[in-house]
């Protein structure tokens, strides 16, 4: 039998950083879980990756800024495709609520 799991159940206490889990991850693609409590990419940082990320936001909120200058505010449900090479950041998540992401890395 397969085992069923909750990506909104049993999340980590550690609230001090990000947490990455990988969900599922086979040739090409990579599922994982991000769970954010109030943490940003550190200033002068821009993520610069060499697969396509998408990304949906499953609670909480977040904001995305892009090294063009475009930004884009993430409710619950909301996703996005971000081309690989396409500098980017998070300028914040909800601080006091766990903010729950799921980022599909693929070719």
């Amino acid at each position: 039998m397969s085992r069923i799991g909750n990506l909104l159940i049993d999340l980590p206490e550690d609230r001090s950083r990000e947490i990455f889990e990988t969900v599922l991850e086979a040739k090409g693609f990579k599922l994982e879980r991000i769970v954010s409590t109030g943490q940003a990419t550190r200033p002068g940082q821009w993520y610069d990756q060499e697969q396509d990320e998408w990304v949906v936001l499953l609670s909480g909120e977040a904001k995305l800024s892009f090294e063009n200058g475009d930004a884009v505010a993430l409710r619950p449900g909301d996703h996005l495709l971000i081309p690989r090479h396409k500098r980017h950041r998070v300028e914040w998540t909800a601080k006091g609520v766990r903010t729950v992401w799921l980022a599909l890395h693929f070719d």
